[in-house]
């Protein structure tokens, strides 16, 4: 994941991602807010921990009210390659609660959760190893990793990308080689679920998406793994 491109981007991002989603007729904060309350609903019924949580890939920072308002956490860490991306983060955000920190600082074993969304198509296939250790020695013993990815299953999703300017080097992952690579990892895998199934034309018909997580219909999939 280059520093540069995202670096570029980060002054425009909010606008080049309504120009892209916008087909969905929803804006990020509709995107962002619902994964996280999954997220926060999946960990409840799990019974598991969020005190600290690991945001890797955090860019200007969309998730960090989401965390507060649905998990709480008495940390959250939000971690980038950009510079721009974290200085446009602290300037939108800021708590005793909370810091950014460019990528590469180790965290070992001191995360509950580690939350990323729409990375790992951005990072080289020969680096997301590299990455996915990162998560690994963050978590504490049986921390959680979730890892949100756009569905390159759904037509929908090619054609957002496609139209969105910094996905310009994206190189989609199937949920198949999400598992795989998480298992190398040394994650045990939990669930995955696809999320995001209908436009906002057709929301009539959301209250059918969590009996439908199971199918590869979403426009974003969720792996979730434990590490053990």
């Amino acid at each position: 994941m280059a520093e540069s491109h995202f670096d570029a981007h980060a002054r425009t991002y909010d606008a080049d991602l309504h120009r892209a989603i916008g087909i969905s007729g929803e804006d990020k904060h509709y995107f962002a807010q619902g994964r996280i309350q999954w997220l926060a609903n999946w960990l409840s019924r799990a019974g598991l921990p969020h005190r600290d949580i690991l945001n890797f890939g955090c860019g200007t920072g969309t998730a960090i009210p989401y965390f507060r308002q649905f998990l709480d956490p008495e940390e959250i860490v939000g971690v980038d390659v950009s510079n721009e991306s974290l200085d446009v983060a602290r300037s939108s955000f800021e708590g005793p609660d909370l810091r950014f920190e460019k990528m590469g600082i180790p965290h070992d074993a001191s995360c509950d959760v580690a939350f990323c969304n729409g990375v790992f198509h951005h990072i080289r296939p020969g680096e997301r190893q590299e990455a996915l250790a990162y998560i690994f020695d963050a978590l504490r013993p049986c921390g959680v990793f979730t890892l949100f990815e756009n569905n390159p299953w759904n037509p929908a999703t090619r054609y957002v990308m496609s139209r969105c300017a910094f996905d310009d080097d994206a190189i989609p992952l199937s949920p198949i080689e999400t598992r795989r690579r998480m298992r190398q990892a040394g994650f045990d895998i939990l669930t995955t679920r696809y999320l995001f199934i209908f436009p906002a034309f057709l929301k009539i018909f959301r209250f059918l998406e969590k009996p439908l997580s199971l199918l590869p219909l979403g426009t974003q999939y969720v792996v979730i793994g434990v590490k053990r």
